[in-house]
């Protein structure tokens, strides 16, 4: 079929229904695995046996780059791939003729769920599609409906390696953090993600210190509350499949539960 892929800008020829997929964004992998199509998967990138530690299939790539005699040999039928800094990839493979479908970085939860029912439309399975992000709108509604009152004010703070980031209120994860129960003190500006202002989060009287931090550059909340003069109570968040707060596949069900339980539990401590 030709379909036409906005963020390429072009017509891309697939199969009908694709059977060899090489999977290059953690969360579409993990996705299909959860709509029943892990035998379809033929390559993956580093990254994403985090999420799917059982899938067979070879890493063929990260965010950035492929491995060319990998991919040849495999011969996949769908290569799936997001926009962001995965864009020039995105663009290399299409013109490289590679049969590759880009899907758009997400800015809400919204974005994300779309982005499930786009791939359900890719394999032809809109039902499956449909059944996991029901699940998911059905967890979070049901999260949002037992939040403590007054919502927390939470300050969350992203370290992507060494680089640190402040959580605006265009991303996902401002929806998992308000799902879960929390108010994200700079979930009015119209950005995702914000330079490190350390007065202007004391100006705004945060509640709870949300810390997110990779394996590659750990950071510990506790060691950033001491060098600042901070007293906040303080929610430590990983790469693990629990407690991870940028990840968009279908694990993002259980940080929200986790992150649920430990705003909960904050509020109750500190009434």
């Amino acid at each position: 079929m030709k379909i036409y892929c906005d963020p390429l800008g072009d017509f891309v020829e697939l199969p009908e229904k694709p059977r060899r997929i090489v999977s290059l964004a953690s969360g579409l992998t993990e996705a299909l695995v959860e709509m029943g199509y892990g035998n379809a998967i033929v390559g993956i990138s580093e990254f994403c046996p985090r999420y799917t530690p059982q899938l067979p299939a070879p890493i063929v790539g990260d965010y950035l780059k492929i491995d060319a005699q990998k991919m040849r040999a495999i011969q996949p039928d769908l290569i799936l791939i997001t926009t962001g800094i995965q864009r020039a990839l995105a663009r290399k493979l299409h013109q490289d003729g590679w049969p590759v479908y880009a899907l758009p970085l997400p800015n809400s939860l919204h974005g994300v769920l779309e982005n499930v029912l786009a791939l359900g439309a890719l394999v032809d399975d809109l039902p499956a599609a449909r059944s996991l992000t029901q699940t998911w709108n059905r967890l979070f509604l049901e999260l949002d409906s037992n939040c403590p009152s007054p919502r927390p004010r939470i300050y969350t703070e992203l370290w992507f390696g060494k680089h640190v980031r402040m959580m605006g209120g265009l991303t996902f994860v401002h929806d998992l953090v308000e799902a879960a129960g929390g108010e994200n003190i700079f979930g009015s500006l119209r950005a995702g993600y914000l330079e490190l202002d350390l007065q202007e989060v004391q100006r705004r009287q945060p509640d709870i210190f949300l810390c997110f931090s990779e394996p590659e550059h750990p950071v510990q909340a506790a060691d950033l509350l001491r060098e600042r003069g901070w007293n906040f109570p303080i929610i430590q968040a990983d790469v693990s499949i629990e407690h991870n707060l940028i990840h968009d596949g279908p694990s993002m069900m259980k940080a929200a539960r986790w992150l649920h339980g430990e705003i909960t539990r904050i509020a109750s401590e500190t009434r």
